[in-house]
C-alpha cells in the first residue's frame, strides 16, 4: 500500500509544502528575534513552532493516521491564532480575524468530536442514532471552545496579556461563532450518516477510514 508520503496526491503535496513554508517563517522569526534580542518573541515563536508538530505527535503516540487536510487545518489554526493573531497583532489589525478563527475552529473541533463518535460507533462501543452523534459533536466543540476561553482568561489574569480583547463581549462572540461552526459540522455529519455525502466531509472520512482500517472492523 506504500507509505503515507508516497500516497500523496497533488492537493496533499500542496498542503505539505505550505506546512513547510509556515514552519520556515517561524524559524526566520526566531532567528530575527534572537538577533534583536527579543527573547520573549523567541520563546513564544519557538513554542508555536513545536506546537505545529502536535498532529504528528498524536499520530505516533496513538497510532492514529489523520488525513493531511486535518493536519494542515490544525497547523494553520495554530499559526494563524498564535503567531499572526497574537504576535503579529492580526486580532487588532483586522476586526474579523477572531471571528474567522473561532468559526473555523468550531467546524474543525466539531469534526474531531464527530470522528471520535464515528470510530466508537463502528467499534460497537456505542449504539446511537445519527442525531445523537451529531449532538455530541456539537457539544464537544462548544465545550472545547469554552475551555479555550477559560485559558484566555487565565493567561490575561496571570501574565497581563490581552487575549480576551474586550472582555465579556469578546468571550460571548467567540462562543457564539464557535457554536455556529460546530452546528454546521454537526448538521453535515448528521446528513453524512444518513447517506447524503458532501464532497469535503466524504473525502476526509474516506481517507481516515482508508488509513485506519483497524478502527472499522466490526460494524458494516
Amino acid at each position: 500500500m506504500g507509505t503515507k508520503a508516497e500516497r500523496l496526491d497533488p492537493a496533499d503535496r500542496i498542503q505539505t509544502y505550505l506546512t513547510y513554508f509556515l514552519r520556515l517563517t517561524l524559524i526566520i522569526a526566531v532567528v530575527v528575534g534572537a538577533y534583536n534580542q527579543r527573547w520573549t518573541l523567541v520563546f513564544t515563536t519557538s513554542l508555536i513552532f513545536l506546537l505545529t508538530y502536535l498532529p504528528a505527535m498524536i499520530e505516533r503516540r496513538y497510532r492514529i493516521y489523520l488525513p493531511i487536510e486535518f493536519e494542515f487545518i490544525i497547523i494553520l489554526f495554530i499559526y494563524a491564532s498564535l503567531f499572526l493573531g497574537e504576535i503579529r497583532s492580526y486580532y487588532l489589525r483586522y476586526w474579523w480575524w477572531d471571528i474567522l478563527l473561532h468559526t473555523s475552529s468550531g467546524v474543525a473541533i466539531g469534526f474531531a468530536g464527530f470522528l471520535i463518535l464515528f470510530v466508537l460507533y463502528h467499534k460497537d462501543k456505542i449504539n446511537a442514532k445519527p442525531g445523537w452523534l451529531a449532538a455530541f459533536s456539537f457539544c464537544f466543540a462548544v465545550a472545547i471552545g469554552a475551555i479555550w476561553e477559560i485559558f484566555e482568561f487565565a493567561m490575561d489574569q496571570s501574565f497581563g496579556l490581552n487575549m480576551q480583547k474586550s472582555g465579556l463581549v469578546d468571550t460571548m462572540w467567540d462562543l457564539i461563532v464557535d457554536s455556529l461552526g460546530a452546528l454546521l459540522t454537526s448538521f453535515v455529519g448528521y446528513f453524512y450518516l444518513r447517506g447524503k455525502k458532501t464532497p469535503l466531509f466524504h473525502r476526509l472520512f474516506s481517507k481516515f477510514r482508508g488509513e485506519n482500517p483497524r478502527y472499522f472492523k466490526h460494524r458494516r
